[in-house]
């Protein structure tokens, strides 16, 4: 595979890992986070319904914008908001913040959503394509899979937020691969 369709490939997978692995490894986290912020069942469980109603809210939308300003631009805008975003989400002081930081995420993760298949599929040729969406749909079940393994270890060893300062170095090193688009 030449240079270029492996680059697309490598940041659309990475991309692809990220959001699954938040979502899982935030789910061993949640009581964690509920004690530390004296937060009730009902409002911590806002931590990861924000993130999964605002990414479904602006799926479609980034897509289309994807389509008119270019998907590489939106997917770079959304990696970087997905780190920044995690770092908030990282060094929030109250479960309010906790929560309107992962809804920020949650349009960030809408906009890498949205367009890392479409990169793959303008990027790969057809005869090629399904290899491509094969890997890249592995990537999400990857993450998917390990995420609970590392977020109860660092929730564990570390703490909650350790999984957010985790998942933003994740995004600075996609946002910096994908760069190469």
């Amino acid at each position: 595979m030449p240079n270029e369709k492996r680059t697309v490939l490598i940041a659309a997978g990475l991309s692809s890992f990220l959001t699954p692995f938040m979502g899982s490894a935030l789910n061993v986290a949640i009581p964690a986070i509920g004690r530390q912020m004296h937060a009730t069942a009902v409002t911590i469980s806002w931590v990861i319904s924000a993130y999964l109603l605002i990414s479904a809210v602006f799926l479609l939308p980034f897509g289309r914008l994807a389509d008119m300003l270019g998907r590489k631009r939106v997917f770079l805008m959304g990696v970087a908001l997905f780190g920044l975003s995690s770092l908030l989400c990282a060094v929030s002081p109250s479960i309010t913040i906790l929560i309107a930081s992962r809804a920020i995420q949650g349009i960030a993760g809408a906009m890498v959503f949205g367009t890392a298949v479409s990169l793959i599929t303008s990027a790969i040729p057809p005869g090629e394509r399904g290899k491509a969406l094969g890997i890249n749909t592995a990537t999400v079940y990857v993450g998917l899979s390990v995420g609970p393994v590392v977020g109860g270890f660092l929730t564990q060893t570390l703490s909650w937020r350790a999984i957010f300062v985790i998942v933003a170095v994740l995004a600075g090193v996609t946002w910096l691969y994908a760069q190469r688009i």
